[in-house]
């Protein structure tokens, strides 16, 4: 595939490396494609993935994936032109942050999410919120001492989830569990908040969840 991840931050990198790695053509969008942290990171880890403004990725993948700060997700959709977006599936993998009183808490709580507000920010695409559940280093490969952790994801089209989970069986994970519609993004941002609050507690980031069914 040709996959455009828009976002220079550590997600994104580490999306577009598991992209690469895996034989997909890639593109990281950034506002700066200069920066020279991302220039650094394209001369080793990143080499074979290629750099441009978020409208250039946006135009590049068939898949898109969004990982900006989660609080500048709608703007970044307005600075590139939601008409790129039109058609393709979209990963968010976005989680909407707020540091003003120490460890994270959620910027959008009640009946809302920040999935829901990219999927109206891009009527014509198909988003499916994935990936904002478990720490960026178990992206692809999620091993454990305990097996392997499930992935949950959300969004309004069948296929274009069905499409996630190839994805994800690609990069290592275990057949995904589907909880319902975007507005389920609203549990799914949730549980980032929990998958902290447990980091915090324990003093250390090597978790995951795990479905279990009897």
């Amino acid at each position: 595939m040709d996959v455009g991840v828009l976002g220079r931050g550590e997600v994104g990198r580490r999306l577009a490396s598991a992209f690469r790695d895996h034989g997909d053509r890639v593109m990281v969008g950034s506002r700066d494609p200069a920066n020279d942290e991302l220039q650094s990171w394209l001369a080793g880890d990143g080499a074979g993935v290629q750099a441009g403004t978020m409208a250039q990725a946006a135009d590049f993948g068939d898949l898109l994936v969004l990982a900006v700060l989660g609080n500048a997700a709608e703007d970044a959709i307005a600075e590139v032109g939601p008409d790129k977006f039109s058609g393709k599936v979209v990963i968010d993998a976005m989680n909407p942050l707020d540091f003003s009183q120490g460890p994270p808490r959620l910027s959008i709580t009640g009946y809302d999410s920040l999935g829901e507000r990219v999927q109206r920010a891009l009527p014509d695409a198909k988003v499916v919120k994935a990936f904002n559940i478990i720490g960026n280093p178990y992206f692809a490969n999620p091993e454990f001492s305990e097996g392997k952790a499930t992935m949950l994801i959300a969004g309004d089209d069948d296929e274009a989830k069905r499409t996630v989970a190839g994805v994800l069986e690609r990069f290592g994970w275990p057949p995904p569990v589907d909880v319902g519609g975007i507005e389920a993004s609203r549990e799914l941002e949730a549980v980032c908040i929990l998958w902290v609050r447990i980091g915090v507690k324990r003093g250390a980031w090597d978790h995951g969840f795990k479905l279990l069914i009897g």
